[in-house]
């Protein structure tokens, strides 16, 4: 393993996480001391072995219409307790301010009156939508689900480069990714006191279940998907099965007297809780787009009237919104009077005259991003773009620049990724995964590590080619150590998640879809799905 690491060098001013220079770091220091025994052929077979398991457990990924086997490094990605510490702290600030930026927004507006954010920014955003307003969720909560994408700068801090609480998308591959490392790395992973991630089903669906109208004691969850073409579908299917929930589409549901009731094989059943995969414009026909056969229509009536909660809310995809992103740091202020925990990417509004004259001087230096892009669509890096592109650029910012904004190019930190037989850096970067219940937002330690495998490449979506890294949060040095599932690995002893109610029992993975339109129209949803 030690010649493995012989001439590798990170690249330019990237922060790389195991290596300062000739030196390792002290979360690395124990991972590299467990691999030294092992030679280059042995992670060879190991690598090999891990590929072909994800793809006969059907871990799969939809790049273009293709069924691949997710990427998955085999070397991990390490983060010492204090690092997540402060991630935690910021993931939890930044869902508490979303939480109560969602709810004036689609209420009362105090935050327009008080200058905070100006009316136009909400009111031209596509992921605005004035049908959500005043509808207002059983206990509050409209993000029940959360991913909030970091990034770690030249200098080695996390920053946030997005937010997400529309439809995030990646927390089944944070759960098969430490089984299968488990696996593949037995001996290592049990050197470590890592955290758990095992717990997240049990957590999600308690959050569910309390998310439930008033009045409903033993509500009925279940996880709502587009259907089998969807690019996150084994997502779907995962989740629906360990929360054991069942997974439906639009045509299992229905609509009667403003109450959505679920087709099953003993008759109409009521549901008091659907965890939507579908997008807002794809939910409802009624309010939406009349030609969609993904939803059902009425149930926005239905969850108007409190019959029924739709996780996440409908309207989150303001929130979302890039623009929005750069007046976070004061809505945290405004709202929670607490200066940000993790800075954002620093932005400018190309809105503004004076910020798009700058960035149209400097197209050539900078990273412009469509305000509603997800998956790294639309993305134009100006370093690496052609004069062409560059011109091309320009006319569609002066067009229409409330549509984008522009960030410096900041080189992601880089962590050790074994590609073509050897290891070398790779830009990585991360996405935490928190769950609100209403009364705590608990973040699942470890979160997607995404990792760009081509040498260089800075967009690490897997909708274009990126892979991913199992993510070891260690535990603190006083806390007890467990043994996870019998199978060796190390971990600190945390509060257990709320328990499962024993009577659910593992729903099917679902009906894949006949009906012709209906494939064509989850075909134009796999971006969406495919964007983590």
């Amino acid at each position: 393993m030690n010649a493995m690491f012989e001439g590798y060098g990170a690249p330019g001013p990237a922060y790389d996480e195991m290596f300062d220079g000739d030196a390792l770091r002290s979360p690395y220091l124990r991972l590299r001391h467990s691999l030294q025994p092992m030679t280059t052929p042995d992670l060879v077979g190991r690598v090999e072995a891990l590929q072909a398991s994800y793809l006969d457990q059907g871990v799969t990924f939809d790049i273009g219409g293709e069924e691949r086997a997710f990427p998955l490094d085999i070397l991990p990605r390490v983060i010492e307790m204090d690092t997540w510490s402060t991630i935690e702290r910021g993931v939890q600030q930044r869902v508490r301010t979303l939480e109560a930026f969602l709810a004036d927004v689609y209420d009362a507006g105090q935050v327009f009156s008080d200058g905070v954010i100006p009316r136009e920014v909400i009111a031209t955003s596509s992921h605005y939508h004035r049908e959500a307003a005043n509808v207002r969720p059983p206990n509050g909560v409209r993000v029940h689900v959360s991913g909030i994408d970091l990034i770690r700068d030249n200098q080695g801090e996390f920053r946030v480069l997005e937010d997400n609480v529309r439809v995030p998308s990646g927390v089944s591959y944070v759960m098969t990714n430490r089984r299968a490392i488990s696996a593949a790395l037995p001996e290592t992973i049990a050197e470590h006191r890592i955290r758990p991630v095992a717990g997240y089903p049990q957590r999600l669906l308690a959050a569910l279940r309390a998310a439930a109208p008033a009045g409903v004691t033993d509500p009925t969850v279940v996880v709502l998907t587009p259907g089998v073409y969807n690019g996150a579908y084994f997502e779907h299917a995962l989740l629906a099965r360990t929360m054991g929930v069942e997974l439906v589409e639009g045509r299992d549901l229905e609509c009667r007297r403003g109450r959505v009731m679920m087709r099953t094989t003993g008759g109409l059943e009521p549901v008091h809780v659907i965890y939507r995969r579908i997008d807002d414009e794809f939910l409802d026909p009624v309010h939406f787009r009349a030609d969609s056969v993904l939803g059902c229509p009425g149930m926005l009536d239905a969850a108007r009237a409190g019959n029924v909660t739709l996780a996440n809310a409908v309207g989150n995809g303001v929130a979302d919104d890039k623009l929005v992103y750069t007046y976070l740091p004061d809505l945290i202020r405004y709202y929670l009077n607490e200066e940000p925990v993790l800075k954002n990417v620093d932005t400018w509004r190309l809105g503004d005259d004076e910020a798009r004259e700058e960035v149209l001087d400097r197209l050539d230096e900078l990273v412009l991003k469509p305000v509603d892009g997800s998956g790294g669509k639309g993305i134009v890096i100006g370093p690496r773009a052609t004069k062409p592109e560059l011109d091309e650029l320009r006319v569609k910012v002066l067009d229409d620049p409330r549509s984008w904004i522009a960030q410096p190019v900041v080189q992601l930190s880089t962590v050790p990724t074994f590609v073509d037989g050897r290891l070398g850096p790779r830009h990585v970067d991360l996405r935490p995964f928190a769950v609100n219940d209403g009364n705590r937002v608990w973040v699942l330690p470890g979160g997607l590590t995404r990792v760009a495998l081509a040498e260089g490449e800075l967009i690490v979506n897997s909708s274009r080619g990126g892979g991913s890294k199992d993510t070891w949060v260690l535990a603190g040095p006083t806390q007890e150590m467990l043994t996870v599932n019998g199978s060796g690995p190390a971990a600190e002893a945390e509060p257990p998640p709320p328990p499962v109610p024993p009577e659910l029992v593992p729903a099917p993975a679902g009906p894949a879809l006949s009906d012709r339109t209906g494939q064509l129209e989850q075909q134009q949803q796999q971006q969406q799905g495919a964007s983590c």
